[in-house]
């Protein structure tokens, strides 16, 4: 819950600093829903009626539904084969699942990822993810308790991470899982990739005016109400400074901005926080930064960069960046210094609210 409200604060706030005067023909309306992914989705829209705003928000709810869904890694659902499915051993080893082309989709993009960023970003990272969320989960029930997973148990489980055992068939949509101790784990990246689906499915349709915040993957469609970028907030890693709740602001058209942080998704050992994004080479959270931004179009993309970038030395991260057109990231030290690619500096202003 206490992250579910952080992430309505923040959306909250950071759609509140788009523009907020009517024209003669459009009006801004905003949805809030907590339906999706295991957060908050704030939806803000510029139409000229509140039905036709309510219109395309059930259009963008179906949508996110089918995807979280599918891509969900933790419940069933009747009728559905999901990532769930796909990971269920029976019989001591996992089977042929036949899924949905969107799930197919999917690990085709995260097998490229993969790839990209040099086995950073690893949907096959499942076993050891699993073990760190649920040591998170119980320290975060009974703080007093909140012990570190045993390091022998991670090595353990990332031998078995090889994502060339993520076996797609395309042609017939099918998924099998060579090893039987491995999972899929697509937190890195699901969100995002649904986010730039929905957007791809509204932009066919002709919609425009609209923003998209799931969970703080947003994705700008078209302009505001005033024919100008939309205005969005990256929030304060320092998230005890509460006079300073941004540390910078952008203008976005059809463009995409995520942010992969410490300062949410954690539970604290001996007073010592440690987060979700877990190195693949370490097996332990990530110390570089506090907080990696990525702009780009493609909110799947952007998802799974900041990710990368966060696990990534600075250098490493430019290096990556120069060879993927249209992504900027801005770095936030633990000293609160913020870096920047050489083009993420076009996107920002100077907020005077």
């Amino acid at each position: 819950m206490k992250k579910i409200l952080s992430v309505f604060i923040t959306a909250v706030l950071v759609l509140c600093l788009s523009a907020c005067t009517a024209t003669d023909k459009k009006t801004k309306y905003n949805a809030y829903y907590f339906d999706y992914f295991d957060t908050a989705t704030t939806i803000t829209g510029y139409t000229e009626t509140k039905e036709e705003f309510d219109a395309v928000c059930e259009e963008i709810k179906a949508q996110l539904n089918k995807y979280h869904r599918l891509f969900d890694i933790y419940t069933r659902y009747d009728g559905v084969n999901n990532l769930v499915t796909v990971n269920d051993v029976k019989g001591g080893k996992h089977q042929t699942v036949k899924v949905d082309k969107k799930i197919i989709d999917m690990l085709i993009f995260a097998k490229d990822i993969y790839e990209k960023t040099d086995g950073r970003v690893n949907i096959a990272m499942g076993s050891v993810l699993r073990i760190w969320h649920n040591y998170r989960t119980w320290g975060l029930d009974d703080p007093e308790k909140a012990e570190l997973p045993p390091m022998n148990r991670l090595r353990e489980a990332a031998k078995h991470t090889d994502i060339n055992d993520v076996i797609i068939d395309e042609e017939n949509s099918t998924v099998y899982l060579a090893d039987a101790e491995m999972s899929l784990d697509v937190g890195a990246i699901a969100k995002g990739y649904a986010v730039e689906r929905v957007a791809e499915f509204l932009e066919n349709k002709g919609v425009t005016s609209f923003i998209l915040n799931v969970g703080g993957n947003i994705r700008t469609i078209g302009l505001n109400g005033e024919n100008e970028p939309f205005k969005a907030g990256i929030e304060n890693p320092d998230t005890s400074n509460e006079e300073v709740p941004f540390i910078e602001f952008l203008r976005l058209s059809d463009m995409s901005l995520v942010t992969s942080g410490n300062y949410q998704r954690f539970y604290t050992v001996n007073g010592i926080n440690y987060h979700h994004l877990i190195d693949p080479d370490t097996l332990m959270p990530g110390t570089n930064y506090l907080s990696v931004s990525v702009v780009t179009k493609d909110s799947g993309l952007a998802d799974a960069l900041s990710t990368a970038l966060f696990l990534m030395s600075e250098e490493e991260g430019r290096a990556l960046l120069e060879k993927i057109e249209g992504a900027e990231a801005m770095w936030v030290y633990p000293d609160g210094r913020q870096v920047y690619s050489q083009g993420f500096e076009n996107y920002t202003f100077e907020y005077q609210g």
